[in-house]
């Protein structure tokens, strides 16, 4: 990602970070209205989901200057995601649902370019995770 990508990144984090609850939730049905097959790999309270995915989003938005720390962690977030039953089509779908979110979410913030740091954000992310789930040994995805 270039330096004015990951400024736009961050200073829309900063924006959506106050309302993280609402956002969070409104991810999650954006994504359970996209694919509703979806929402039987999710277990438990979808209020604690929320506040992790928050929390993870917020930690890759600290990191993004810091690759030698935020790969590893992508890494071995997609691992623990096939245990989950998480599939490769599955993050176009969540991507899908991340934008839509942002960009109900920021309003008029949400400019051309606010979209493209996000979609390069998230490309970094959903690739790497995606390397690490194909790549992980079987007894570590098991």
């Amino acid at each position: 990602m270039t330096p004015a990508q990951i400024g736009h990144v961050r200073r829309s984090f900063a924006l959506v970070a106050p309302i993280a609850p609402q956002a969070a939730a409104l991810f999650y049905d954006n994504l359970f209205t996209a694919d509703p097959n979806l929402r039987r790999l999710f277990q438990g309270n979808m209020a604690q989901q929320g506040d992790r995915l928050m929390n993870m989003i917020a930690a890759a938005v600290e990191l993004l200057e810091e690759p030698d720390a935020l790969l590893p962690a992508l890494r071995k977030l997609g691992t623990r995601h096939v245990n989950y039953g998480v599939r490769d089509e599955h993050y176009a779908t969540v991507g899908a649902a991340l934008l839509k979110t942002l960009k109900r979410g920021l309003g008029e913030a949400y400019t051309d370019d606010v979209h493209a740091a996000w979609v390069a954000l998230y490309g970094v992310v959903s690739k790497t995770m995606m390397d690490a789930a194909r790549n992980a040994p079987a007894a570590q995805a098991a």
